[in-house]
């Protein structure tokens, strides 16, 4: 192992460290998912391929490995990764990706929508041909918004249609908590709806206002799981005054990826550097990021798409699978 005062680890911690500091600097407060992080390991030996790590959490990262462009990126909702193995959705052909872990986070798309609209089921949409004042976030590139588009195919409309009804769709701002213009346009009628994610930072505040959190139906699920997205349950035990349980996507886990190809060795020193390095990952609890059950099925690490074999190698070999 290199001594911390090695050159080559004082140069790399020193850009590392810059770029950690200024991802959180000098953004707009509404829209700080700004920078999107990407490292590269670069050996000083001609023609020696080096290493590229993404921190985007959207559909680029993504292709960016389907091209070989990078080596690891990241992906939230985790199921998003199973819709582009299967070559569904927005991705025209199979992506052949493999999981080295799940970062854990427990969440579900939510359809939210002012009481006055009437609508009780988010399939009524189509029925009712209504024209909704949609607000949903401002990054062009998030996930939500191709989510969305299946979530509308399946239940038999699309965002032409809402145009074509005269309602509309914004991109504007972050997530939709308490606080923000967005939640308070919802509150007052100004929009007409929300879809976004994040369900506990804003759905029982959104409730205790009278907002109404649109289910789907067991035929638009279907198809949805039919393309690789997971079923979630917004539990009326968590969200106290939904009137019952409500069928919706999951949203859970940020399944770091690479190709399927990846080299064996790479896979490895990503997973050893998870574990030696955990205890400085921020994640949404405290403490140290949870390797230990970071490759295991549970709600909050949807496993959706199989482990590298590497992967699985170093986690079993640690007790942790």
């Amino acid at each position: 192992m290199f001594s911390a005062t090695n050159p080559n680890i004082t140069r790399s911690r020193l850009m590392l460290e810059i770029a950690s500091e200024m991802i959180g600097r000098d953004q707009p407060k509404d829209f700080p998912d700004y920078y999107q992080a990407k490292v590269v390991l670069r050996p000083n030996k001609p023609g020696v391929k080096g290493v590229s790590l993404f921190g985007s959490s959207t559909a680029e990262g993504i292709y960016a490995v389907a091209n070989r462009e990078v080596d690891v990126a990241i992906i939230n909702p985790a199921c998003v990764a199973a819709v582009a193995a299967r070559g569904k959705g927005i991705f025209k052909t199979p992506i052949p990706l493999k999981a080295i872990t799940v970062i854990p986070s427990w969440d579900q798309m939510v359809f939210a929508v002012n009481a006055k609209t009437g609508l009780k089921t988010f399939e009524e949409i189509a029925e009712k041909r209504y024209p909704l004042r949609i607000t949903m976030r401002g990054m062009a590139e998030h996930t939500l918004h191709a989510m969305f588009d299946d979530v509308a195919a399946a239940a038999g409309f699309s965002r032409d249609d809402i145009k074509a009804w005269g309602g509309d769709i914004r991109k504007e701002g972050m997530m939709p908590y308490p606080d923000t213009a967005k939640f308070g346009q919802l509150v007052r009628g100004e929009v007409d709806a929300i879809f976004d994610e994040a369900s506990q930072g804003w759905v029982n505040e959104a409730l205790d206002e009278g907002v109404t959190i649109l289910p789907l139906a067991e035929a638009t699920m279907q198809k949805l799981e039919a393309m690789g997205y997971r079923r979630a349950i917004m539990p009326q035990s968590v969200f106290k005054k939904l009137p019952a349980d409500v069928l919706t996507i999951d949203f859970s886990g940020w399944t770091v990826f690479c190709h399927a190809e990846t080299d064996d060795k790479v896979v490895t020193d990503i997973c050893a550097a998870l574990e030696v390095r955990k205890a400085r990952i921020p994640w949404e609890e405290p403490g140290p990021i949870p390797t230990e059950r970071m490759a295991r099925e549970t709600p909050a690490t949807p496993q959706v798409i199989p482990l590298h074999p590497a992967a699985e190698r170093y986690w079993r070999k640690l007790g942790y699978i």
